[in-house]
């Protein structure tokens, strides 16, 4: 930032403020990830968050995640292997969901990331460390002959209470170190140095966002973490180099700058990078999403947490999507299993909602779980309640596969996840030659974000040092 005040003694000339972008944020942000913003662009499910967009992202010197989750082994792998071959060491990294009712899947995923050596993940849905994050965390941990101890993975984890940052704002619970040491799968030098190592690099804020969301305000959420950050490095002073970055709203240069005067060290966004040439989903989700405003999304229920209430944020317009996903879990509430619905309400799932049977989406579920989590079958063979769950669970997997295809005959069945961000960005662009989805880019929206937020803050800065001076001033 420079101020310069130019003019002779009595004559006082108006301060001139320039704030580039390069100096919003956090300068160890920048440095560590090797990127010229403190700017993200965060993982969205089943490669939404596509490899064409991390690529674009990743050669204009920017960070961003490939959305893995969702996807095989194979497909991931090959992503992998084009980041590899096309940016090298460069700014990417992978997203690591939290797999509460399948273990084996995250475990899957971590296998995956050490064999391929990712350095870089955004931990998602963790409501607190599993040994699986914690392996991936310490693998490969050191001490240099200065004393200092080398991490080479990376985690970037994605927060929306501060008892689940809590949880990452220290070393690794000592119980899972010791469990991964005794089955032989860190060594004992690492082991030894886990107290030494916070299990995050990075916490996001994540407030009012697209997806899963506690729809939090992002004024009281990013202070509270910044605050708790703080007082944790007074016990353990490493965690005084993890940085607090702030999502959910971020959509318009004005919504960065705020960040940035709250105090986060960087921005991440999310719903505004969907409705982009790179995003991997379908022409018609891109063309729906280029006409929402702020007010069009919905909560629902989260369908892969259908059973604990957790909620998510989806478009509404045009849809009936929002509708019918909080249908089914107030029918998952009310009722125990299939056989109790009314022959009305079943009659209405089968025909409207899944356009087959029940005994036909069961089929196809336990075909699958067969093969992916057979303690769930298990359990859904034995419990008609939970039988119930896994088939409406059907529907939201469904409702994904057909936005992500664009089926028109089913378009009033898209899962969108879209947040408020969105709506504000299309305001902003409007009129513009950025209206049209097909000419935005990812990297271009990082851009016009950074550098709009840098020249709101230089401006205000600027009209606040004018204030004062006139204040100063004797009539």
């Amino acid at each position: 930032m420079a101020v310069a005040e130019t003019g002779s003694v009595g004559q006082r000339r108006r301060a001139v403020v320039d704030i580039p972008p390069e100096a919003l944020g956090s300068a160890e942000f920048c440095a560590d990830h090797q990127v010229r913003y403190a700017y993200v662009a965060g993982s969205m499910y089943k490669a939404v968050a596509s490899e064409d967009l991390v690529v674009r992202m990743g050669r204009a010197g920017l960070l961003s995640y490939f959305g893995a989750g969702g996807l095989n082994q194979e497909r991931t792998a090959a992503a992998v292997r084009r980041f590899q071959r096309e940016l090298g060491d460069g700014p990417w990294g992978l997203n690591l969901l939290a797999s509460l009712e399948n273990p084996a899947k995250e475990e899957e995923q971590v296998d995956l990331l050490l064999r391929h050596r990712v350095r870089r993940v955004e931990a998602a849905s963790f409501l607190r460390p599993t040994a699986d994050l914690v392996r991936y965390r310490l693998s490969g941990v050191s001490q240099g002959r200065d004393g200092r101890v080398c991490v080479p993975n990376r985690v970037m984890a994605k927060v929306s209470r501060p008892e689940v940052a809590d949880g990452f704002l220290g070393p690794a619970p000592r119980e899972l170190v010791d469990g991964l040491l005794a089955e032989g799968r860190i060594t004992a030098a690492e082991a030894e140095l886990a107290d030494r190592v916070p299990l995050a690099d990075d916490i996001v804020a994540e407030a009012d966002s697209g997806g899963h969301t506690d729809q939090r305000q992002l004024v009281i959420l990013l202070p509270e973490l910044i605050a708790l950050r703080d007082r944790t490095a007074r016990r353990f002073p490493a965690v005084a180099r993890i940085r607090v970055g702030a999502a959910g709203g971020i959509g318009v240069p004005r919504a960065a700058a705020a960040a940035f005067v709250l105090g986060a060290d960087f921005v991440l966004t999310g719903s505004i990078n969907q409705c982009t040439a790179e995003c991997g989903t379908s022409d018609r989700v891109k063309d729906m999403l280029q006409r929402a405003e702020a007010h069009d999304m919905a909560i629902v229920p989260a369908g892969d947490m259908l059973e604990t209430g957790a909620r998510a944020q989806v478009l509404r317009r045009g849809l009936f999507y929002p509708a019918r996903a909080n249908k089914l879990y107030e029918l998952y509430r009310r009722h125990d299993s299939l056989e109790d619905l009314d022959p009305r309400t079943a009659e209405q799932l089968q025909r409207r909602y899944f356009r087959r049977s029940f005994d036909e989406v069961w089929e196809e579920t336990r075909t699958y779980y067969r093969r992916a989590n057979p303690k769930a079958l298990a359990l859904a063979e034995s419990d008609p309640k939970h039988k119930m769950l896994l088939v409406f669970k059907a529907y939201f997997v469904q409702s994904i596969r057909l936005a992500m295809s664009g089926s028109e005959a089913h378009q009033v069945d898209y899962q969108i996840n879209c947040g408020p961000a969105l709506g504000a960005f299309n305001e902003f662009v409007r009129g513009t030659d950025r209206e049209n989805w097909r000419d935005r880019h990812v990297d271009d929206l990082g851009e016009m974000i950074m550098r709009g937020a840098a020249s709101i803050l230089s401006d205000r800065f600027e009209a606040l040092t004018s204030a004062n001076s006139h204040r100063g001033r004797r009539p």
